[in-house]
């Protein structure tokens, strides 16, 4: 795959939850290759450092803004000043989310109506604000963050599971209503990464490992690692790909784990 055909010079990005995590890598690597990024957090501080250090390596490449995802006032403003910045809206990530443990029996239903309206609500309304101004710029791509909750159920993540199976049937239903104003929508489906979400008190970095041995590659991933599939998919190397579920998972879904002797 040419180097060509990855890069993302001249294009402007929106990435919500880019101030850390999956996020963040997925705007340094946009940035990297070439497009003008901006930051949308509800931590503006940290969005900010992350937006200092890429303007120190380019110069007038990033911003960062203050974008709720689950406020649709926020959306248009947010939609807005990206056009205002950098006059244009190519890409958009869907990254931001929330996630609550809890056993079925004991959640209320404010919990699970807060964990869809934020993860599923929030990743429409990224959909329906981000396609207008793209439709203004003739096409663009989107790409929805899912789970490997959004492929199989798990004890305990009721909520964060449906809202993770419904970004997947957005972004299927999305693809087919935008593929013809030249909008592509994938959905990127992380499996275990190295984030402050997943973050346990005292685990070092052999524990999280540990925990994920049985499986294929036994090991969690680094954010970089699926902010790699992230920006292939808003690059022009995707161009003939929409509507598609894409694993970053090291083998978690494939099946139960091996026996470890």
């Amino acid at each position: 795959m040419s180097a060509e055909a990855l890069s993302l010079q001249g294009q402007v990005a929106l990435i919500t939850g880019a101030a850390r995590g999956i996020g963040a890598a997925s705007a340094r690597l946009a940035a990297e290759r070439g497009a003008r990024v901006v930051i949308a957090d509800r931590r503006m501080d940290e969005g900010e450092v992350l937006a200092a250090e890429l303007n120190a390596q380019r110069p007038g490449c990033a911003i960062a803004i203050t974008l709720d995802i689950g406020n649709e006032e926020d959306w248009q403003k947010g939609v807005a000043q990206a056009e205002a910045a950098f006059g244009k809206l190519d890409i958009l990530v869907n990254n931001a989310g929330i996630i609550r443990v809890q056993p079925l029996r004991e959640m209320t239903s404010e919990t699970f109506r807060k964990v869809i309206d934020v993860n599923l609500v929030g990743t429409f309304l990224g959909v329906k604000y981000g396609q207008e101004a793209m439709v203004r710029a003739g096409g663009g791509s989107i790409v929805n963050l899912s789970s490997v909750q959004g492929l199989e159920g798990r004890e305990g993540f009721t909520a964060y599971a449906s809202s993770k199976f419904g970004v997947r049937g957005l972004t299927k239903s999305a693809a087919l209503e935008l593929g013809p104003l030249g909008i592509r929508v994938n959905a990127v489906i992380p499996g275990p990464t190295k984030t402050k979400m997943t973050e346990r008190p005292g685990w070092t970095a052999e524990d999280y490992d540990r925990a994920y041995k049985g499986y294929p590659l036994g090991r969690m991933a680094d954010p970089s690692e699926v902010a790699e599939m992230i920006l292939f998919l808003a690059s022009n190397a995707a161009s003939f790909i929409t509507g598609g579920d894409f694993a970053v998972d090291g083998g978690v879904t494939t099946g139960k784990p091996r026996l470890l002797g």
